[in-house]
């Protein structure tokens, strides 16, 4: 006999607008306990500085999580010129400082080089696995690392203001995998000046928007009542980059047995992946091949 699972079946996603101090698991475990929820994870950590746009998934949703993983995400930033840090942030300790600050100019012609498809070396401080530790853990024990650079897609990257000499501040697009403590860092070296990150927002992840986010706060307050479930948005929405077909009644039986099952007609591509629903719900998603949907993942 199977091992019965503790807590509510509820699935959806939650925006969250995580606060600074927190990791990004603490935030997901508080989310967790407010809906008695049996399964919850997040798509894309935030350092605990960093605040903004923290999705959490739960339940079913959770399925979805590495399509607004690979999504891109809006980030707002400020660069504090002058040093460079242990962790490429403020938390960190000052490793080297420079009196060097660059003008306006400088910085126009350096941004070019961090846009485009990029290669980027994480910080010290990542949760980059090192021979299967965490790169922070080894970090923290004093240990200097090699580590390998990443590529990295850089949609945008423009200049909000100059509040100072010392100060920059940017707003980057970016895809999976972006670290932006390593954009100010390397922008800082390439100007000359040295540079961190002096504070970190996420604006949005994918469809979903700070401006939408429920605070921590509010979360805590509305815990375990119907109305924190108003909250919730449809799991859906983590799949909102792929395109959607519908399935046939007879189709979509097979689909939730994880069957191939037939969907009407469609644009998509043969062997595109695409996700099947029947009656306004995600049934599957899979790869669309001659009239069918071959699924990989089963929404139950």
């Amino acid at each position: 006999m199977g091992r019965v699972k503790k807590g509510r079946v509820v699935s959806g996603w939650l925006v969250v607008d995580k606060p600074a101090g927190l990791t990004s698991t603490a935030v997901v475990n508080k989310v967790k306990w407010a809906f008695s929820a049996q399964k919850a994870g997040h798509a894309g950590t935030l350092d605990p500085a960093a605040t903004g746009v923290l999705a959490v998934a739960l339940g079913e949703a959770t399925k979805t999580v590495p399509y607004i993983t690979d999504a891109l995400k809006c980030y707002r930033f400020r660069v504090r010129f002058g040093a460079a840090t242990t962790t490429d942030d403020a938390e960190g300790e000052v490793l080297e400082a420079s009196a060097l600050r660059p003008s306006d100019a400088e910085i126009a012609a350096a941004l070019p080089a961090f846009r485009g498809e990029i290669q980027q070396v994480p910080p010290q401080f990542s949760a980059v696995k090192v021979e299967g530790e965490r790169a922070y853990d080894l970090a923290r024990e004093g240990e200097a690392m090699e580590l390998a650079a990443r590529p990295l897609w850089v949609e945008r990257l423009e200049v909000l203001g100059r509040p100072d000499a010392d100060h920059l501040d940017l707003e980057m697009v970016c895809g999976k995998g972006g670290y932006v403590r390593s954009i100010a860092r390397d922008l800082g070296r390439m100007l000359g000046c040295l540079g961190h990150v002096e504070w970190l927002r996420r604006e949005w992840s994918g469809p979903f928007t700070a401006a939408e986010g429920i605070s921590l706060e509010e979360i805590e307050r509305l815990a375990k009542t119907e109305e924190l479930d108003r909250w919730l948005k449809p799991l859906e929405l983590g799949l909102a980059d792929l395109p959607e077909l519908q399935a046939t009644p007879e189709g979509a039986a097979r689909l939730r047995n994880g069957n191939p099952g037939m969907v009407l007609a469609s644009s998509v591509a043969y062997g595109g992946e695409a996700w099947a629903s029947h009656q306004g719900r995600a049934i599957a998603v899979g790869r669309y091949m001659a009239g069918e949907l071959h699924p990989s993942r089963v929404f139950n």
